[in-house]
């Protein structure tokens, strides 16, 4: 122990203690706003590491949120505000008294100031990986959207596209507006623009001026230079998220102005329900009531806090006495950080969490086998730390990757360690662990290779790099005690391949285990991260745990890699799980770069330990297009006062991918989570298939295709026995009995293997249980359907109700859409030529037969002569 003055924090003498001072290197969990008397306290907002310091940034953002609380309280009349916000400035800014900082960290932010790391684009966005009605994990702005005033013609307001990005992250609803599909056909066989509500008005404008929209619409595709520009007065109040640039918008789409036939993601991610519904729907609303009384809540007060050099105390568990560390704390620990490695078991902890959540220490918990108490974890859950359960096992790394995770989050990814492999193996006397290991070149500074083994000498290691180059024992640092060889290469590691052998030379079965980590190569380019989490680190059986990876290269989503989970429990084998990201399943939205799996083989209850290897090839692409998540949309300009007035061209978001040669590999450790109830021994099937959550429909002719991705027999995995398919007039009845609806005849629709694309042709007037006439008495206003979907597995477990899709039926014979007109006149052609061709041949056949009977008629004259 270290005794420390009354200046610092203090550890137990109970305990073997290790003080050291480091840079604030740790990942922590997301932290908790709290709604009290419809104020939102708690409220973080980090600024990046690699953001310039910027005097104006600060009261910008003060500016955007003040405006915010006040837009935000009219919308949800007078229901909630925002009370009290912490703005977290980054420790490489100048000292300027501010407050230190407690448990806050840039991880835990609700908001995130940053830049792209490349091509620019300045679009506000909310990253959303859980469905509707759930929260997401982060707002983004960038520091030129908060300082450049010129692109507030383009967005609007920053305060009114704070609480658009706010209903996304809090609520989980999603925007109105697609820029994929700008326009659709309505039900009146009209064509209309994406939006809500539908009484926003604006004109086509093509590359001359304005025009009609037959001029820009060409076979259901927007002619180039064609554009729909909105009025900037409009009598329409909503919606905000739809369009909040405009003034006169100071609400949600709610049932009585939401566009159920608009194709944008609100529509398809919550079944045709309006925002306001789902918001209305959530835990905020229905623990609070409007605020009568007063017209405007009190402004939001801010706290300014930057981080230092924090104390991190290492707490090995000794005397199995872990209470008295936090009461030792004693409210003069802010900032530091103490990670408890304990084995034992205190049931006295609960009185002390109060003290330890005062204290402003993280505490990050490292739990060695199954005997540790349940509470003790409650400290970090409590503080904001992160929990790690290492199994009890030879070959198991995860004590060194717990410690590897809780050191590489600083949000600067350019400073933090990356796992590139962490492997072990039980190898025989004389055998091998060989494998390769690539260094991409994104990263090669501070690289280290790590070897540990389990007997009294180390085994024979051998290394090539990328060039032929050997290190072999005699290059490592060996320490005898704690059975490590470690590695470190000066300068940038070469990028490539490196090729290691570890020989097990001893007489006996030994495991033998090796992890690589290194930083990034430049600040030019940032590295490949991968983040494991899982929805929450509880759950009780049967319901089933959500896995995710997020994999990135800055902020770019990094698609087509191979993720493979490994959950591990405290007992038996470990399961490993490949995670994707399809857009369906647990997977909400395709190619968004979080990779996601629902994990159900619980073993027994108890703790689990998860651990994410990502792999990619150079073969195949790997950058997405653009930045994924729910935008504030940029208006590119409006018509006032009868003129078009454009705003200036967006900043595209796409990147251009850099050369790859050796693809890349990265690992990281997920945390621990709990499962209780398991029952012992067999137990009958309780794993009903997966939500399908991607149902589309489209109309041809008389016909309507639906397609959808197979869900499993059990969630998403293996294969369903049976589709039920229904329809309704009503889309109230098909949410609410969906039993009762119309049912589609699908006795030969047979489901394949989850994963799979399955599409399903039907005729809606016949395959129904009601007369053939039912939707032809059907007014003009009245002729759609909607259409769901549902699982059945073996034992006749259903799946929950898919999302809703609505088809228009029955176009009226007086009124052809315009992007049909090229179908109408091809088959008017064809119709005349093949009238054409009838007369012509009838012609012939005239003319052939006439012929013929002059023939005759002069061969009986000639016989007569005769």
């Amino acid at each position: 122990m270290i005794p420390r003055d009354n200046a610092g924090p203090v550890c137990s003498l109970r305990f073997v203690t290790l003080l050291v001072a480091l840079s604030p290197e740790l990942l922590l969990l997301g932290a908790s706003v709290q709604l009290q008397d419809n104020g939102y306290g708690g409220v973080l907002v980090a600024i990046n590491p690699q953001v310039s310091e910027d005097q104006n940034l600060i009261p910008n953002i003060k500016e955007m949120i003040t405006e915010a609380s006040f837009y935000l309280f009219s919308a949800t009349k007078k229901r909630v505000f925002f009370r009290n916000v912490k703005i977290l400035i980054p420790a490489t800014w100048k000292a300027n008294n501010y407050s230190k900082v407690k448990q806050e960290s840039y991880e835990k932010a609700n908001v995130i100031v940053a830049d792209w790391y490349g091509t620019h684009g300045d679009d506000p966005y909310t990253l959303q990986y859980r469905g509707c009605g759930k929260e997401g994990k982060y707002i983004h702005f960038t520091p030129n959207f908060l300082l450049n005033e010129n692109l507030i013609a383009g967005y609007g307001p920053r305060g009114r596209v704070f609480v658009h990005e706010w209903a996304h992250l809090r609520w989980g609803v999603f925007d109105e507006y697609n820029n994929e599909k700008p326009f659709y056909i309505n039900g009146q066989n009209q064509i209309k623009e994406t939006r809500c509500s539908s009484d926003i008005t604006g004109i086509f404008v093509c590359e001359k001026g304005p025009c009609p929209q037959e001029n820009c619409i060409i076979s259901k595709l927007f002619k180039e230079g064609c554009m729909f520009i909105y009025n900037s007065i409009q009598n329409a109040t909503a919606s905000i998220m739809f369009m909040q640039s405009l003034s006169s918008v100071v609400e949600f789409c709610n049932a009585s102005t939401h566009n159920q036939e608009a194709p944008n993601l609100q529509n398809q991610m919550c079944s045709l329900r309006s925002t306001w519904d789902v918001i209305t729907d959530s835990a905020d609303f229905n623990n609070s009531t409007p605020m009568n009384g007063t017209e405007l809540p009190p402004p939001p007060t801010f706290s300014l806090l930057q981080a230092g050099d924090k104390v991190v105390c290492l707490v090995l568990d000794v005397s199995r006495k872990m209470a008295e560390v936090v009461e030792k704390l004693n409210g003069k620990a802010y900032g530091s950080v103490m990670i408890l490695v304990t084995s034992g078991d205190d049931r006295h902890i609960d009185n002390c969490l109060l003290t330890a959540f005062s204290s402003g220490s993280t505490i990050h918990s490292i739990t060695l086998g199954s005997s540790v108490a349940e509470n003790l974890e409650e400290l970090s859950h409590l503080t904001g730390g992160l929990k790690f359960f290492v199994p009890d096992k030879s070959n198991s790394n995860s004590i060194i990757d717990a410690f590897s995770r809780i050191s590489s989050g600083t949000g600067d990814i350019f400073q933090q360690s990356i796992q590139l492999e962490s492997t072990g193996e039980i190898v025989k006397p004389s055998h091998q662990l060989k494998n390769t290991v690539t260094v991409d070149s994104s990263v090669g500074n501070d690289t280290i290779f790590l070897v540990t083994w389990q007997t009294s000498g180390p085994p024979e290691i051998v290394l090539f790099d990328p060039n032929g180059r050997k290190y072999d024992t005699n290059n490592f640092t060996n320490n005898l005690a704690l059975q490590t060889a470690r590695l470190w290469i000066p300068g940038t590691a070469t990028p490539g391949h490196w090729t290691y052998t570890l020989n097990n030379t001893h007489h006996s079965l030994q495991a033998l285990k090796v992890t690589v980590t290194s930083r990034a190569s430049s600040l030019a380019v940032p590295p490949a991260t991968v983040e494991a989490y899982v929805e929450r680190d509880n759950t009780h059986f049967p319901h089933p745990v959500m896995i995710y990876a997020n994999v990135r290269k800055g902020f770019y989503p990094i698609v087509n890699a191979t993720v493979t989970a490994t959950i591990e429990p405290e007992t038996g084998d470990p399961v490993t799980l490949k995670l994707f990201d399809d857009g369906a399943g647990a997977d909400v939205i395709r190619n968004d770069g979080i990779y996601s799996r629902y994990f159900f083989s619980f073993a027994i209850s108890g703790r689990y330990n998860l651990k994410v290897h990502v792999h990619w090839s150079p073969s195949i692409s790997s950058l997405a297009h653009s930045i994924p998540g729910s935008h504030a949309m940029y208006i590119p300009g409006y018509i006032a006062n009868g003129n078009i007035q454009m705003n200036a061209p967006r900043k595209s978001m796409g990147r251009s991918e850099e050369e790859q040669k050796w693809g890349f590999s990265r690992v990281s450790l997920g945390g621990s989570f709990s499962v209780l109830g398991v029952p012992a021994g067999p137990h009958p099937d309780m794993f009903p298939p997966c939500k399908i959550i991607d149902l589309e429909a489209i109309k041809l002719e008389d016909e309507v295709t639906l397609s959808w991705t197979a869900p499993g027999e059990d969630f998403d995995q293996g294969q369903a026995t049976s589709y039920e398919i229904r329809m309704s007039k009503s889309l109230q009845n098909i949410q609410d009995d969906f039993n009762n609806a119309i049912l589609v005849n699908t006795s030969k629709l047979n489901p394949q293997e989850a994963g799979t694309k399955e599409i399903f042709t039907f005729l809606p007037k016949l395959v129904t249980d009601e007369p053939e006439d039912q939707f032809d008495a059907e007014t003009q206003d009245s002729r759609r359907i909607y259409v769901a979907i549902r699982a059945m597995d073996r034992s006749s477990l259903e799946s929950a109700v898919s999302n809703i899709v609505q088809i228009t039926l029955f176009i009226s014979q007086n009124s052809a859409p315009i992007p049909a007109r090229d179908s109408l006149i091809l088959k008017g052609v064809l119709t005349a030529m093949g009238l054409i061709g009838i007369i012509c041949l009838t012609i012939v056949a005239i003319h052939y037969i006439l012929k013929r009977k002059k023939r005759t008629a002069k061969k009986e004259n000639g016989t007569k002569l005769l």
